[in-house]
């Protein structure tokens, strides 16, 4: 019996996602490829055409940027960590801890101006 399918799921955002968070890192279509043992156009053609991954790569390319597959995959609800947050997150590891305590009273003097509590 054959399997009607009647959703595609469209991965332009995921591409779109994808091309985003390489050009922050710093990496090249080429030096990306090289890292997870992917052709250069196949990522060219995920960025900009929205090919179909498969899952191991989608797999490899979420963890290695850190981008939550929940705004792809789940878009009305909203993610316990948004790719950003999980990018950051990832960031603040690196960090010494005088580094985050200045990160600390930084994003404390942003949350006053946002609420309007000063």
């Amino acid at each position: 019996m054959k399997r009607e399918v009647e959703f595609v799921y469209d991965f332009k955002a995921f591409g779109q996602a994808i091309k985003k968070a390489r050009r922050a890192a710093g990496y090249s279509r080429k030096k990306l490829g090289h890292e997870l043992n992917l052709a250069p156009r196949y990522l060219v053609s995920i960025e900009n055409e929205g090919q179909h991954p498969s899952l191991q790569v989608l797999y490899e390319l979420c963890t290695f940027f850190d981008i939550s597959v929940d705004q792809f995959f789940f878009p009305d609800k909203v993610a316990s960590k948004s790719t950003q947050r999980r990018q950051l997150e990832t960031l603040l590891d690196g960090i010494s801890d005088t580094g985050l305590q200045i990160i600390t009273a930084t994003a404390k003097e942003i949350k006053k101006v946002e609420t309007g509590d000063e």
